[in-house]
């Protein structure tokens, strides 16, 4: 055995035992975050079909590929058309990153889903929903939503459920399944490291990057003559 090797192992029992424990701390406090969201999140995962109503779906952004939604955005979008046209949900809020004039997430999501028969005054955009801690806070302070749908990818959708209600929403999550393909597994393997930061986010409540003045966007749809009375065939709200 190398001389180096033999001098990092600890010689004394009581050192020994100080080392399994100091690994054991740092299991603990490495899954700790992952847990939280667990438990956060429980009970409030819901399908499309079952997910209590509300009047806002909120839709994460996940990129673009040369100005148009990438395919993991757009099942995103698809399930909150799905959303909206069985009646679940009465406008969207689409929440992406807008932080330079090339890139404009939000506006992509728009057409597409006005591309898809949602109309475009059930839509209402945020532009800076730069990570998913911004897009809740914002939300709620900028956007006044207190209960919400999420809608986003299963390996996503439990740390946006806590996040949100940490920031204030009362949240249901539809969590959007995928083929265990590799950008699954990149997106499952990045929501490992994604703990870390939403426990802090929900311990420090830091402000979004950007707050801004409050919208009236979400009110004003939903006060719209043709948002004020649920749809035929819209689901009973509790």
């Amino acid at each position: 055995m190398p001389a180096r090797l033999t001098r990092s192992i600890p010689r004394t029992t009581r050192a020994r035992r100080r080392t399994v424990q100091a690994v054991m701390l740092g299991a603990v406090l490495a899954l700790a975050p992952a847990t939280w969201m667990q438990t956060a999140a429980a009970g409030k995962i819901r399908t499309t079909a079952d997910v209590p109503a509300r009047d806002v779906a909120v839709v994460f952004g996940a990129g673009l590929w040369k100005g148009r939604p990438t395919p993991y955005l757009a099942h995103r979008l698809d399930t909150a058309a799905e959303l909206y046209r069985t009646g679940r949900v009465r406008v969207l809020l689409v929440t992406g990153d807008n932080s330079r004039t090339a890139y404009d997430e939000p506006s992509a999501m728009r057409a597409y889903l006005t591309a898809r028969g949602v109309p475009d005054g059930r839509i209402v955009s945020d532009y800076a929903g730069f990570d998913t801690w911004d897009s809740c806070v914002r939300a709620r302070k900028v956007f006044g939503v207190d209960r919400a749908v999420l809608v986003t990818q299963d390996f996503h959708i439990k740390r946006a459920v806590a996040l949100c209600d940490r920031a204030g929403v009362d949240s249901y999550g539809v969590g959007v399944p995928e083929p265990h393909d590799r950008t699954w597994y990149y997106g499952t393997t990045r929501e490992l490291f994604a703990a870390g930061k939403a426990a802090l986010d929900a311990g420090l409540r830091p402000d979004p990057h950007f707050l801004g003045p409050r919208e009236e966007g979400i009110a004003k749809a939903l006060a719209s003559p043709d948002t004020a009375r649920p749809a035929e065939g819209m689901a009973p709200r509790p």
